[in-house]
């Protein structure tokens, strides 16, 4: 084994608070963990006024014209690309054990020449997966969920960045079999859950109330969560996501299946807005990533909280163990 977990993190948009996050959640976290390397990918020049401890590298891409915080270029949108194929490569060839990714801005790097749906999206691609799954970690903490502890809180998404008015469209038995699959392996492969238990979401009010208030739960989720019981995986629902999100029914879980963007990163964010952690399961490496955006209007002006970043880091590195511990084991 490896005598160092080293991580890849692409420290995003320049002219956000990605690199400066990157930074500071890198340097206390190399701190509390002595087993760590983490290369940070970008121009140098943004990282030159501060010494770095020798567990972290600058593994170094030019920007294209000079930064200004808080206000985008698009002459750097090719530079923000070269970032995340240059991590994602890394990772991919087995250079490092995990990809952690700082935010990017979609409006900048969308273009018709080049659509960007989103990074989780482009990671897929560059990976050459068919469908990959965006999961959020973290916990609802003892003072919320009325318990003695926190509660391990884990939303993956049936859709990701769409329209609700093309969420209904893009849940079919298919995609949605295969979410579940991926969900199973990598909640084995990668958190160590030998048998995860996952409630799936209804997509409509009150999980359709019996066909009454939508037909998808009758005519594709409840058959894909037949299927998926056939095949092993276990599955639970549709439950109504009004009633799921709360600690007494959730501790029953290890994750749960939401069928759009919002139905489960609201309450999700309400209870770890800080600590989440963005997971994109399927893909050939670990990747986590923070749960919030490039926040233009405190860039620069040292405001910006670094603690998802951290909690990042902390995931990857937690799964890059259990991986490297599995492989370990198994030959």
């Amino acid at each position: 084994m490896s005598k160092f977990v080293k991580l890849a993190l692409s420290t995003g948009e320049p002219a956000g608070i990605g690199p400066e996050v990157s930074l500071a959640a890198a340097k206390a976290f190399v701190a509390a963990h002595a087993d760590v390397q983490i290369s940070l990918f970008g121009d140098r020049q943004l990282f030159s006024n501060d010494a770095l401890p020798p567990q972290i590298q600058i593994a170094h891409i030019p920007l294209n014209h000079p930064p200004q915080s808080g206000v985008l270029d698009l002459a750097n949108a090719q530079y923000v690309l070269s970032l995340i194929r240059a991590a994602s490569d890394s990772c991919r060839v087995g250079e490092h054990h995990a990809l952690i990714t700082a935010p990017v801005q979609k409006s900048v790097l969308d273009t018709p020449e080049h659509p960007f749906t989103g990074h989780t999206e482009f990671l897929a691609d560059l990976d050459q997966q068919h469908q990959v799954v965006m999961m959020l970690c973290g916990e609802i903490p003892g003072a919320l969920s009325g318990k003695e502890q926190a509660i391990a809180l884990r939303v993956a998404l049936a859709t990701t960045h769409l329209p609700i008015s093309q969420v209904a469209g893009a849940i079919g038995f298919e995609s949605l079999f295969n979410t579940l699959r991926i969900m199973q392996a990598d909640l084995q492969a990668r958190f160590g859950i030998a048998k995860p238990r996952i409630a799936v979401t209804g997509l409509n009010p009150h999980a359709g109330e019996d066909g009454h208030l939508g037909r998808e739960e009758h005519e594709v989720i409840i058959p894909v969560i037949e299927a998926a019981k056939h095949e092993g995986i276990l599955a639970f629902g549709p439950y109504p996501a009004d009633t799921l999100f709360h600690a007494e029914r959730l501790y029953s879980f290890d994750a749960v299946l939401a069928m759009y963007h919002d139905q489960g990163l609201a309450p999700f964010k309400f209870a770890s807005f800080t600590q989440g952690v963005n997971v994109t399961l399927g893909l050939s490496y670990i990747r986590t990533s923070v749960d919030h955006g490039t926040a233009l209007d405190i860039a620069g002006q040292g405001k910006a909280d670094w603690r998802s970043m951290f909690a990042a880091l902390r995931l990857a590195r937690e799964l890059a163990l259990t991986k490297m511990n599995l492989d370990a084991s198994s030959t």
